[in-house]
């Protein structure tokens, strides 16, 4: 199937007020994996390519080349997006090379610097019919203006998205980075504020640290894309060490990167059912969430 854009899968969900599950890929294993589970639920799917995936693989164009492949070579509706970068040359190759959308982060840098950087880059991806992401400042887990126990304000949330034109914004609500337990409590009063001021969705980052639960509370509130992936790569990792722990002799790295591909295909299946998406019944959830302002 041909690669579908990111806005279809993001708008299509903020219409059925459910969310639009976004995956991060560490490398093949995972991405055959995600691909798997979107096949297996018929739910659509953005995968997402950190530039610290890119580091890890020494260059963007190989595991952006072979995520291109596989989403276009699936029976699943598939986006592929540029997740986190921070820098422009890696926006502008991603693009180009075929990328349908990327995350702009520039929140490390003082705001004015943010907003320049970030409205320069939107401009030049919007020419070239791409969809950008953005965050104020530093979500949660990271140093900086939304460290844990920081929230974003409305009223600059909007100030931010008029000045630099992005088509989504990642807004700090409870979660965090990194995080290995999944306990994080949400605001949803918050994300129902954000919703109702902003005109753009809202984008959960550090969602593998919150429960089934207030996911779902949280789409409800008005959070539309939400990117999961320490979770996956924790199932990925015990995986492994399990199988290996089963039997120390195996030398055959197939042997065990089999079932821990496996074994994130149907945790990502999972999740895409608990997120809900377009593809599932709109008003499945208890609440649903006020139209946006």
């Amino acid at each position: 199937m041909p690669l579908v854009p990111t806005s279809s899968i993001v708008d299509a969900a903020c219409e059925a007020r459910v969310g639009a599950a976004a995956f991060n890929v560490i490398h093949l294993e995972t991405a055959e994996a995600l691909v798997t589970a979107a096949e297996r639920t018929g739910i659509p799917l953005i995968l997402q390519i950190s530039e610290n995936c890119i580091r890890y693989h020494g260059s963007l164009l190989p595991i952006t080349r072979a995520t291109l492949a596989l989403a276009e070579d699936s029976t699943a509706r598939i986006a592929v997006h540029l997740d986190h970068i921070t820098d422009a040359d890696l926006v502008h190759r991603g693009i180009t090379a075929g990328v349908g959308s990327v995350m702009v982060d520039a929140s490390a840098l003082p705001y004015e610097e943010n907003v320049a950087t970030t409205a320069e880059l939107a401009a030049w991806c919007h020419d070239r019919g791409a969809y950008v992401e953005a965050e104020l400042g530093e979500v949660g887990g990271k140093d900086g203006v939304h460290a844990p126990g920081v929230r974003t304000d409305p009223d600059e949330a909007l100030a931010y998205v008029r000045a630099t034109g992005v088509d989504a914004l990642a807004v700090a609500v409870g979660s965090s980075h990194a995080m290995h337990e999944r306990t994080a409590v949400l605001d949803k009063d918050l994300i129902t504020a954000l919703h109702t001021t902003l005109p753009v969705p809202l984008v959960l980052h550090g969602s593998s640290g919150v429960p089934d639960d207030e996911l779902r509370r949280a789409i409800a509130a008005g959070m539309t894309k939400i990117n999961i992936s320490t979770h996956l790569v924790s199932v990925f990792t015990r995986s492994i060490r399990q199988t290996l722990g089963a039997d120390p002799s195996l030398i055959d790295s197939r042997k065990y990167l089999k079932p821990a591909r496996e074994a994130v295909a149907e945790e990502a299946a999972r999740l895409l059912g608990v997120l809900g998406t377009p593809a599932t019944v709109p008003g499945q959830y208890a609440a649903q969430a006020p139209a946006r302002g």
